[in-house]
């Protein structure tokens, strides 16, 4: 077990102690919001550092080839789950998401059967940074919360994440367009 590998476990690890805070932050208890989007944002810092630390100490894995995408999805897409069960975003929104996501992990599947590794391209990752962009800034919203005090803050916030959110959304129907058809020849599309 490398450190890359240690952080992407800590990544998935983190990810019920993130929803369960997000949920009692909803009850009102300012603490847990703020608790959330702390423990979501070491979670996505675990993303960045792992990549990072794997390339310089040539310590890539075929465990971190698959674990670290996985962790990804399970961080995003719970906490896109929970903001559509708590009326935060639009359903449709996360199911554009998940479908480019079972998409993109079947040409993979594919690809992998045939000897072939398709690698994330730059427009997959920029979708992977606005999502968690979004995320934390609808997470950070929650934590400043809409009172008197604080609307100003909370209205800009908040409309930053959605507008995150929606480039995200373009993205992932970008790259997801951009990865199949990179990859038609696998899937036998002339």
């Amino acid at each position: 077990m490398n450190l890359p590998n240690f952080l992407t476990l800590i990544r998935m690890a983190l990810v019920p102690v993130f929803l369960v805070f997000f949920y009692l932050g909803q009850g009102g208890a300012q603490v847990y919001a703020i608790l959330s989007f702390a423990v979501f944002i070491i979670a996505a810092g675990t993303d960045m550092l792992d990549g990072y630390i794997a390339r310089r100490r040539n310590q890539i894995t075929n465990f971190g080839k698959l674990m670290d995408p996985l962790a990804d999805k399970v961080l995003t897409t719970s906490a896109f789950i929970v903001f559509v069960d708590m009326h935060i975003i639009p359903a449709w929104m996360v199911v554009v998401i998940l479908a480019r996501e079972f998409a993109i992990t079947g040409l993979r599947s594919v690809a992998a059967s045939e000897g072939v590794v398709i690698a994330a391209g730059l427009s997959g990752k920029l979708k992977t940074i606005f999502q968690m962009v979004a995320i934390g800034l609808i997470l950070l919203g929650s934590a400043i919360g809409n009172d008197p005090f604080t609307h100003g803050i909370w209205v800009v916030v908040s409309a930053a994440g959605m507008v995150c959110l929606w480039i995200a959304v373009a993205l992932t129907v970008y790259s997801g367009i951009e990865y199949l058809w990179n990859g038609r020849k696998l899937l036998n599309m002339k």
